[in-house]
């Protein structure tokens, strides 16, 4: 199969973000007009409005989204549209609103979208000043200023370690700690400033990308909900239906990896072993899609995008 990875750009607003690999992900679904898709995570609808745009009168698209302001906007755009339905639920629960073997797509983007990005009263950005929340949903759970008040040394500097991938994991959050001693962590600004006090500072990305990527994970327990959120796509989808995911660093995009290599490729066997158990094979890999130069003049956040397509097997 080929993927057709050109850049389909969308007549949205000029405010409006465009969607990170839009027309390699359309290809990859192979829309069917009287089709059923899910968009797991709706942000702000740039993949579901071109997906709608492909349905017919008898498509649907189920839409899903932990945050309620992403779930009020589809309600607010596509609530008189027959073929649309829109539930605020972590893509970690789609096997309980799913049908099994009753889906034809479905596509993920995961991370953190753009809306959330740019709005400083999320507490996501650390260029911004705003409320250290970073919560996906901002009514469950605990913020990120409650879970660094509570954390302990050796698991912080494992978070920033693991989910961050930050080298100076330790000496972080020894910093952090000790800090946090003497007032609380409450705003963005106040957090960056003391993680990159802590780093060496060079051209390029900013000293404190790693640490508020690895503390928004933990706070959104991001990486178990991929996998629980494949799993159910995994169920839910018909024999030849597709999936689309796209990951925006390494370990979201290796829990993908590995979870269609798992399901797409027998063990191999090895001459000191015994032959392994052949196992049912449920998915077959279709590929990996990288932004091109383009797109990532246009978009710099789809710098690090990458998309894996795969479809379900009988």
């Amino acid at each position: 199969m080929t993927i057709d990875a050109s850049p389909l750009v969308l007549p949205l607003p000029p405010a409006a973000h465009q969607p990170v690999l839009l027309g390699a992900t359309l290809a990859g679904l192979a829309v069917r007009p009287d089709g059923c898709y899910v968009d797991a995570t709706y942000g702000r609808g740039g993949h579901s409005q071109a997906l709608l745009a492909q349905l017919g009168a008898a498509g649907r698209l189920l839409v899903f989204d932990r945050d309620p302001e992403a779930i009020a906007h589809a309600v607010a755009v596509w609530g008189g549209d027959p073929r649309v339905s829109a539930r605020q639920a972590n893509f970690a629960d789609l096997g309980a609103f799913l049908p099994e073997r009753g889906v034809d797509g479905v596509m993920f983007d995961f991370g953190v979208s753009s809306p959330q990005l740019d709005q400083a009263e999320r507490g996501f950005s650390f260029l911004r000043d705003g409320p250290l929340d970073m919560r996906m949903d901002p009514t469950a759970g605990v913020s990120a200023a409650e879970w660094l008040a509570g954390v302990s040394e050796a698991e912080l500097a494992r978070v920033l370690s693991e989910y961050g991938e930050e080298r100076h994991a330790r000496r972080v959050a020894r910093a952090l700690v000790a800090r946090r001693g003497e007032r609380p962590f409450l705003r963005t600004l106040d957090l960056a400033e003391c993680i990159a006090a802590q780093l060496p500072r060079g051209p390029g990305v900013h000293p404190a990308t790693r640490s508020f990527q690895a503390i928004r994970i933990a706070v959104n327990g991001e990486l178990g909900a991929i996998e629980a959120g494949l799993a159910a796509a995994e169920r839910a989808l018909k024999p030849g239906g597709r999936l689309c995911a796209i990951s925006f660093h390494s370990l979201e995009d290796r829990i993908v990896k590995n979870f269609l290599r798992e399901r797409a490729r027998q063990a191999a066997g090895s001459r000191r072993l015994p032959l392994p158990e052949v196992r049912a094979l449920s998915f077959r890999e279709l590929g990996k899609v990288l932004p091109d130069a383009a797109e990532m003049a246009r978009n710099p956040r789809a710098r690090s995008a990458v998309l894996r397509i795969a479809e379900r097997l009988p």
